[in-house]
């Protein structure tokens, strides 16, 4: 008997590495042994291997284990190698039997013996299918997410018992083929706002319908209480559904994360971090490494409100992910990158009050308004797309019955559509904020009216480098809403309106 079996572990946030278990019982004191570079995680396995050999009516030998996790250089802390040490030691003793060089194991145990669900389970998976195993142990709590992954063959175990029959060929476990992959349970997010319940707004309206049509960054500024945020989550709405392979994508993430882990994604993502949000906690990083929130806004919206109040190393962070779609965190033992492709929407007020600039009485002094205004760096304004300034509501109308249809399913449709002109340019779903300098020189398709328009207004508005760019890129996408192939110079112009005011750079 070898002793032997297979589990992976997950050790930088986003890759996977597999862990060959190998289990050596000789005469001596009873004892348990883990050893290869474990955590005291790990090594507290042995209680609960005592635990649930005893509670699942399991010999364990009385002799001395010895289990060793390879590669011993791999450091580990993750007690989803229960399973896999428990069957290992079954192995060596002579109580189950089996080829299983294309099985894994994965589950931490309980006390029991009953198997809990476990964190990054989706890249586990993927890490290991890739490298040709076919037959997977997991706990059955975990089988929603497990069937999201192709052409794979899932026996979800309730307990380590379950596992020991099934081994046996006493009660076999039912094998599910996951075939293309499944989303078996879907939980929709019920609180959409719909555009029509936004009072006025016209303006604000189209460019949150730009800005999810484009990918393009937006800065919604005003005094309080005109409904900015409000806007930013009706956003959410008219962006097109997931399709399986984000859901997939999505689900991989956020299976990382310690809340919602074992949860399907199939709604895009909306995170709104408090401004207190640490660098740490909006980028991601950490001694073992996890996503942040600009990475768990993968695919979705990232909203920060009150952005000037945001800590400024933190908004510097940012500058990255909002330019690359990616974030690298850089540790001493290793490197990690994580997909962080989101719309950044975020909110500011003209001071610390409010209400600079409207008609009540501001309170705030020349020099803490200059202050306040400049906590958000240059460079971060200039990576932001869209800027519109919100105004009040006549307070007539908010309380008005609303008996107008509903705006969101109209405009998704066209958003959607924006979608596939950009999936058809480029062969591939990307957005046309994600355009390189030469995508822009080649399908950008600027006419000549248009590029003559843009060009005044980058010498006589001082439009930087940066600036003159993404005004393509957003004309672009208006053009791609109007349905038209080519940028006409009404493109530019409203384009243009939505650069950023007093310094358009």
């Amino acid at each position: 008997m070898s002793g032997r079996v297979r589990s992976i572990v997950d050790y930088t946030g986003t890759n996977a590495a597999l862990v060959s278990v190998e289990c050596h019982i000789t005469n001596g004191l009873p004892a348990i042994i883990i050893i290869g570079h474990v955590s005291k995680t790990v090594d507290e396995a042995k209680e609960r291997l005592r635990a649930s050999f005893a509670n699942s009516n399991l010999q364990l030998p009385k002799k001395r284990i010895t289990i060793n996790l390879a590669p011993a250089d791999l450091p580990k802390d993750s007690t989803s190698l229960d399973l896999a040490m428990a069957i290992s030691i079954l192995e060596k003793s002579g109580q189950v039997a089996g080829d299983f060089s294309k099985t894994i194991f994965i589950g931490e145990l309980s006390l029991d013996g009953s198997l809990t669900p476990i964190h990054g389970l989706v890249g586990r998976l993927l890490e290991a299918s890739k490298n040709g195993f076919e037959t997977f142990y997991i706990p059955s709590t975990n089988l929603d997410q497990a069937l999201l992954i192709p052409n794979i063959n899932i026996k979800p175990a309730n307990n380590l018992r379950d596992v020991f029959l099934d081994l046996n060929k006493s009660l076999p476990i039912r094998e599910i083929k996951t075939g293309k992959g499944k989303v078996t349970k879907e939980e929709k997010v019920s609180d959409i706002i719909d555009l029509s319940e936004i009072s006025d707004q016209p303006i604000a309206k189209r460019v949150i319908e730009i800005s999810a049509a484009g990918h393009h960054n937006l800065l919604l500024h005003g005094p309080p209480g005109t409904g900015k945020t409000m806007l930013a989550r009706a956003m959410r709405g008219i962006m097109p559904d997931l399709d399986f392979d984000e859901v997939l994508e999505v689900t991989q993430l956020y299976s990382l994360s310690s809340n919602d882990f074992n949860k399907i994604m199939v709604d895009r993502p909306f995170r709104s971090p408090h401004h207190t949000a640490s660098t740490t906690a909006l980028v991601g990083g950490g001694t073992n490494p996890r996503p942040g929130e600009a990475t768990l806004a993968h695919r979705g919206i990232l909203f920060l409100d009150e952005l000037p109040e945001f800590n400024h190393s933190a908004l510097e962070a940012l500058r990255q992910p909002l330019e690359d779609g990616m974030i690298s965190v850089s540790r001493v033992k290793n490197t990690v990158s994580y997909p962080s492709e989101f719309i950044l929407v975020a909110t500011q007020n003209p001071c610390p009050c409010g209400f600079f600039g409207t008609s009540k009485a501001c309170v705030c002094t020349a020099a803490q308004i200059a202050k306040y205004q400049k906590k958000v760096s240059g460079p971060i304004l200039d990576r932001i797309d869209l800027h519109l300034p919100v105004h009040g509501v006549d307070h007539k109308k908010i309380l008005e019955r609303n008996e107008r249809p509903k705006e969101t399913p109209g405009v998704k449709q066209k958003v959607s559509r924006a979608y596939e002109s950009q999936r058809k340019r480029f062969g591939k779903m990307k957005f046309n904020s994600l355009m390189t300098n030469k995508e822009v020189r080649e399908l950008a398709k600027l006419s000549k009216e248009a590029k003559d328009l843009l060009d005044n207004a980058a010498a006589r508005l001082d439009i930087s480098a940066r600036g003159y760019v993404r005004t393509v890129k957003v004309a672009r996408t208006i053009a791609d809403l109007d349905g038209k192939e080519v940028i006409s110079p009404q493109h530019i112009g409203e384009a243009l309106q939505y650069r950023r005011q007093g310094s358009l750079a």
